[in-house]
């Protein structure tokens, strides 16, 4: 679907983030919500059960009794040809594990907003990305949000991206927990009828109410064709890589704001370059900032697609540099990086660039992570170009040892 759209002009009001996403739900007008409360998310949902009991939307809201019995309604909802959605964080994501294989697996368009919080133990409800890097394989699309802004415009467009044709996947939609889901920022409001024009109706192939096409969903299905709808399915989430930024170039047109797969700031002149998602790239763009006044050539690149991952992208843009450092917000336990490290590295030499990049886990359990310390990792990267190596590879920042 490719619409004819006029530039609009969104109301400049204040909100967090969580607030923010359900009055993205309340212009997306959802016809099913099924949710559970869990800090962070709970604002969301909260918020947007009183538009339902204002009547504000048609949406009918199921107050469920687990995590797990979330997406189990919204699963029954999809295939019943519904446009149905819900909002989760850190433990709850996990009890969903079983039902978002299944959500995925039977190419349902929901769409899941996550107020990114660490798993226990021990408890914590503050951010990481442990939840929902803990779900990177389980077939969704992955996007995350710097601010309260990019986490209403990604909900928007999480919709649009879910339903193309081309994807029909269900996808997932991150905002770091606290940072954006209760830090209050000025955003832009678009009004309700450019929100309804650019998502458009939706219209199911399938569904489990046409009595007069019966289809079954989910079905039992072993060696016969269990391999062939696996890779079916992972070629929609490669074509996602498509559609994602097509989708966002129709927002732009929409609203001045572009979106694609990842951006880059300072990037293609830099020497040192820093690889990071979520609310911590604002901070990153200030170091930026100050040291580029002082001749220091810092880069970043702000991933906001993380599934599917962009490689061939990402390896372009950061083949030249000198020394790059990759941050992740989450463990991978055992493993010889984590999680967006070993992405870009796997890039990066299937693409045939081999500079030298270091990983670096940060902010875990909610843990600031300040200037000083993004400082500190571009001068770890002039030290790394100086010395010729990277030892050792995989680094925390801030922690007591």
């Amino acid at each position: 679907m490719t619409l004819k759209l006029e530039r609009v002009k969104g109301k400049p009001i204040a909100l967090d983030g969580d607030r923010a996403v359900a009055e993205a739900m309340r212009q997306m007008n959802p016809d099913v919500v099924a949710a559970y409360p869990i800090t962070p998310q709970t604002e969301i949902v909260q918020r947007f059960s009183e538009f339902v009991a204002n009547g504000e939307v048609d949406t009918e809201f199921v107050p469920v009794e687990s995590e797990h019995a979330a997406m189990s309604v919204c699963i029954g909802a999809s295939a019943a040809g519904a446009r149905a959605q819900t909002a989760t964080a850190g433990a709850g994501l996990a009890l969903m594990w079983e039902m978002l294989w299944v959500a995925s697996g039977t190419r349902l368009p929901i769409v899941m907003h996550v107020v990114n919080r660490s798993l226990s133990a021990p408890l914590n409800i503050l951010c990481d990305h442990s939840d929902s890097m803990g779900a990177r394989d389980a077939g969704w699309v992955h996007l995350y949000g710097e601010n309260v802004q990019e986490a209403y415009d990604n909900a928007i467009q999480a919709l649009r991206i879910a339903e193309h044709s081309d994807v029909m996947l269900p996808t997932l939609h991150a905002l770091d927990g606290f940072i954006i889901g209760h830090g209050v920022e000025r955003f832009e409001l678009l009004p309700d009828e450019a929100v309804r024009q650019f998502i458009g109706s939706y219209k199911p192939q399938h569904s489990l109410l046409d009595i007069d096409n019966p289809v079954t969903y989910g079905p039992s299905d072993y060696h016969d064709y269990f391999f062939e709808h696996k890779r079916q399915q992972a070629a929609g989430l490669e074509k996602a890589l498509e559609v994602v930024p097509l989708i966002g170039e129709e927002y732009g047109k929409l609203t001045g704001r572009y979106y694609g797969l990842m951006e880059g700031y300072h990037l293609e002149e830099a020497e040192f370059a820093i690889v990071a998602l979520g609310s911590t790239v604002g901070t990153i763009r200030i170091v930026v900032d100050e040291l580029r006044k002082k001749g220091i050539k810092a880069g970043l690149l702000k991933l906001r697609c993380f599934r599917p991952f962009p490689a061939a992208a990402v390896a372009q843009a950061l083949g030249d540099k000198k020394a790059i450092a990759v941050l992740d917000r989450s463990l991978s336990f055992g493993a010889q990086g984590n999680q967006v490290f070993l992405e870009v590295c796997t890039a990066l030499f299937t693409h045939n660039y081999a500079p030298k990049v270091v990983n670096y886990v940060y902010g875990l359990g909610g843990r600031d992570t300040v200037p000083a310390q993004i400082r500190q990792i571009y001068q770890d990267l002039a030290d790394i170009d100086r010395e010729g190596t990277v030892e050792p590879k995989f680094r925390y920042l801030s922690v007591r040892e």
